[in-house]
């Protein structure tokens, strides 16, 4: 009776030191669960323009039409007095006059019924803007959202323009206009055949991820009648520059061609038929057909020698000696660009004219003429000596970046899109070239 007296007795205390444990062990797990309930959550502040705005109601529009600063002030409780204080006092930080339409603000209000405006916030554009306070301590001060550069890339075939090329692919416009500024001196962009085709990279611009604009272009090849034309873009001493595979300036003395995107509507030939004279003779020149008012560039730098009216000839004419070797000739001008006259001193790419119909004309076009040692040579042809090279100090650095940069392009033209944007995001063509 005793040993089950004590065997009782030792099963109750197994099990009151069970329960004990099992009764220590839901209650430390009770209050973990407890102590990770009241653990704060943390909320991260909103914060606009480098300014925590959690304490505001934001309110944010765009400048209407024949809108000024007082239009917008007004309406939230902001005295007239303060608003002329902004205008005459900041002037320096940004003259208020020149607020646009079209253009994004943001005013911070008081959270209440009254809806008082604290600050007013300007953007100037895309990265700019200006913060004017409306407090007590009234001041204004400038801003500049972060600009983010990613490396993005094109390609294309040309059916009929470089310019049709590009936008029938959705690519930026403006796209085109670089490519033809980096190619002016070396590519005809008005004699490109169906068929040539181009790869190129370049920086495409984001602010708070939204695309603002297009960067530099920093490595191309446009193959131009069967031939590869490279471009990399790379520094030296400071200064940025286009060369080619083995480091010669794709920049020239003179431009391919005095105008932008027009066409050839006759050549360079001992014979041909005028449509006004109706006989047949030599035409040493190439008419570029363009509206009326196009402008016209100088190809090279010089002195203008001569200018006047042709009227049974080329109208408004002028020339322009460049070298003791060169001159070129402009005809058929509606016009010439102020300041422009014969001694005036010229520098590549200035705006000397614009297109016409002056003299024997059936139709606005400019016929330009080339002459080497006083006899006319076809313009076309011409071969132009380069600018400075890449020097022998930095040939080295400049023949790394060709390589990498020619290796993506390859890559574009496989179709290995991602070899070719392998660049980290914020990556510019600085981190190749310093």
């Amino acid at each position: 009776m005793l040993f089950t007296n004590i065997a009782v007795m030792k099963y109750c205390l197994v099990c009151v030191c069970a329960l004990f444990m099992f009764v220590s062990v839901s209650c430390e797990r009770n209050s973990q669960k407890k102590a990770e309930d009241t653990v704060p959550v943390v909320i991260e502040p909103t914060i606009m323009y480098d300014m925590v705005v959690d304490s505001f109601d934001v309110i944010e529009g765009q400048v209407r039409s024949n809108q000024f600063l007082a239009d917008l002030l007004l309406g939230y409780n902001v005295d007239y007095q303060v608003i002329d204080q902004l205008a005459r006092n900041f002037r320096y930080v940004f003259d208020v006059r020149r607020i646009k339409a079209g253009n994004t603000y943001t005013l911070l209000c008081d959270k209440d019924s009254v809806q008082t405006a604290r600050y007013f916030i300007y953007e100037i554009d895309y990265t700019d803007y200006v913060i004017f306070s409306l407090r007590d301590s009234i001041y204004a001060r400038r801003g500049h959202k972060e600009v983010e550069k990613r490396m993005e890339v094109a390609s294309g075939a040309i059916t009929s323009s470089l310019w049709n090329a590009m936008t029938d692919k959705g690519y930026d416009a403006n796209l085109a206009i670089r490519l033809s500024e980096i190619y002016a001196w070396t590519v005809d962009f008005f004699g490109i055949q169906k068929g040539d085709n181009f790869e190129f990279i370049y920086e495409r611009l984001y602010v708070e991820n939204k695309a603002v604009g297009i960067g530099r272009i920093t490595s191309a090849r446009f193959n131009y009648y069967g031939k590869d034309l490279y471009a990399f873009y790379f520094e030296q001493d400071s200064i940025g520059d286009y060369f080619d595979e083995t480091g010669q300036s794709l920049m020239r003395a003179f431009l391919k061609a005095p105008l932008k995107f027009s066409r050839i509507s006759s050549h360079f030939t001992n014979k041909r038929y005028h449509p006004v004279l109706k006989i047949s003779r030599p035409h040493h020149g190439v008419d570029y057909a363009a509206p009326s008012g196009t402008p016209v560039f100088a190809i090279g730098q010089g002195v203008v020698t001569r200018k006047g009216y042709q009227a049974a000839g080329g109208g408004n004419y002028l020339y322009i000696k460049h070298n003791g070797v060169y001159t070129t000739a402009y005809m058929h001008l509606k016009g010439f660009a102020k300041g422009i006259g014969e001694g005036s001193r010229v520098t590549q790419g200035q705006l000397i004219g614009y297109v016409g119909s002056t003299g024997l004309s059936t139709g606005p076009h400019l016929d330009f003429r080339f002459f080497k040692n006083g006899q006319p040579v076809n313009p076309l042809t011409v071969e132009s000596p380069p600018a400075k090279p890449v020097e022998a100090k930095n040939m080295e650095r400049f023949k790394l970046v060709a390589t990498q940069e020619m290796a993506k392009l390859k890559a574009i033209a496989g179709g290995n899109i991602q070899a070719a944007t392998s660049l980290k995001a914020d990556s510019t063509a600085d981190d190749y070239t310093n």
